[in-house]
């Protein structure tokens, strides 16, 4: 029996999901608006957050996260040497983690998992190091998980992180490149037997190929499993 929740789930294009818990309670992930061709207009500035989590330290996924801090002062939860990064820059609510670790923010716990990408930031001329990419576990006050892959491509270990955490829900990146493509993605979803996929990191450049209905073809031997595609700007509600 699906666990109730009031969990809304907004797809800003590319990577970056806004999340708004049963208790309302903001919380983005990855969010890269200003520059972001798939993001819609009206979502290019938003309304406030209470948590920023951020995945990896590309421009993609990071370009926006120091100018949302200062605007909105939400809790940052990244790798310790992410939140080193900011910390100088006048951001100074940040709550570092490393892998395998759980935390309390907000009523939500946020688990850090691995991912297998890598990861730097960009600052001027200059490329500083952004430790290693992950993914985060978020479980709801009411007990809905969703589990938000980051950049990765498939790798044995998801079985383990849908093992111990048992997430309702997963986003995975399917644009192929720079992440896993359909085909990986695919057996992502026979490793972690998810109930529902939301797909992500895709048609925002010409390069990122994939699209749902790759996956979902690649999938029928997984009736059971809901793949939500979302268009920028839609959002799911739980």
């Amino acid at each position: 029996m699906d666990k109730a929740s009031g969990v809304q789930i907004t797809w800003l294009g590319h990577a970056g999901f806004r999340l708004v818990s049963p208790r309302g309670k903001t919380v983005l992930i990855d969010p890269w608006l200003k520059n972001n061709p798939s993001c819609p207009q009206e979502l290019k500035t938003l309304p406030g957050a209470d948590l920023l989590l951020i995945t990896h330290g590309h421009f993609d996924h990071f370009e926006d996260a120091l100018a949302l801090a200062r605007e909105f002062g939400p809790k940052v939860v990244a790798k310790f040497k992410i939140c080193q990064y900011p910390t100088p820059e006048g951001v100074s609510a940040t709550l570092p983690m490393n892998k395998g670790g759980t935390q309390g923010v907000d009523g939500l716990q946020v688990t850090m998992v691995p991912a297998s990408h890598t990861s730097s930031i960009v600052a001027g001329p200059d490329f500083l190091p952004g430790g290693e990419a992950v993914g985060f576990v978020l479980e709801f006050a009411d007990g809905f998980k969703v589990y938000d892959t980051g950049d990765t491509t498939v790798f044995g270990d998801m079985k383990l992180v849908a093992e111990l955490y048992r997430p309702d829900l997963v986003i995975l990146p399917i644009g192929d490149l720079f992440t896993m493509g359909p085909r990986e993605a695919a057996l992502a979803c026979r490793l972690m037997r998810p109930r529902r996929v939301i797909p992500a990191h895709y048609g925002t450049f010409p390069p990122l190929v994939g699209r749902p209905e790759q996956l979902r073809e690649l999938t029928r031997d997984l009736p059971e499993m809901e793949i939500i595609a979302l268009k920028p700007g839609q959002s799911w509600n739980s």
